[in-house]
């Protein structure tokens, strides 16, 4: 993507380095949990600098092993009895403040639709509405833990919003990958996803925005006496 602007790049990895820091602090600043991340990040960087995802002829195949394994492991968290402990021991003010990172995504988003690296679908230009989460996010924190006037119910429906406008970015997404996204009608191919930093995008942030979002449902649902006004110790 020789036409990218160096600002789409500094921009992108800021947000990277950001989001990672915001979750790391909503696990109380687990050392396990760095090092995974860092690992992870480390190891798809390397593999996204080496060409591995490249190819227009094989980044629709390899694509899964950019999002898959993060996934299933984080979906594990909610069905092992560790996991269930290490989601319940999140600071949901952080996970809740967490989404404000989908502002610089979709900014990103946007300007690499303008370099013609993603189709329109993919940005708030398009079909994607996720900015909404970001914009939100400080709101619902604000009168949830601060004004503490927004219930549990009213936050287990933001999240679960929050779920489905990603989960529509991520499919126009898949849909739009090189192999696919002229049967789909889509103007463009999605070839960003195939380049560092931008495969960060799939292999990192989107699970983790997924996962704060099913942490934070669990936590409201399940924990009869939590109260969104006493959480984890402020960091």
């Amino acid at each position: 993507m020789e036409n990218l602007d160096w600002y789409v790049y500094v921009l992108f990895s800021a947000t990277v380095v950001f989001s990672a820091w915001l979750f790391i602090r909503a696990t109380g600043y687990s050392k396990t949990v760095i090092v995974m991340i860092s690992a992870w990040a480390i190891l798809q960087s390397v593999l996204g600098l080496l060409g591995f995802y490249h190819q227009a002829g094989s980044m629709t195949t390899r694509f899964p092993l950019l999002v898959i394994p993060p996934i299933l492991f984080l979906a594990s968290r909610f069905f092992t009895k560790q996991g269930k402990e290490f989601i319940d021991n999140l600071d949901l003010k952080k996970l809740t403040i967490f989404h404000i990172i989908r502002i610089p995504v979709e900014i990103t988003l946007l300007l690499l639709f303008i370099h013609k690296a993603i189709p329109e679908a993919m940005s708030f230009e398009g079909r994607n509405f996720d900015i909404l989460s970001g914009l939100s996010a400080p709101i619902i924190y604000y009168f949830a833990f601060v004004k503490e006037s927004l219930g549990k119910t009213a936050m287990i429906i933001w999240n679960l919003a929050c779920m489905i406008l990603l989960l529509n970015v991520v499919t126009n997404a898949v849909l739009s990958l090189p192999a696919r996204y002229l049967q789909y009608g889509f103007d463009q191919p999605n070839i960003a996803v195939g380049f560092f930093p931008f495969l960060l995008l799939p292999a990192l942030l989107v699970p983790l925005a997924l996962f704060s979002n099913g942490a934070a449902i669990r936590k409201l649902a399940l924990n009869k006496n939590l109260k969104l006004n006493h959480q984890n110790n402020e960091n």
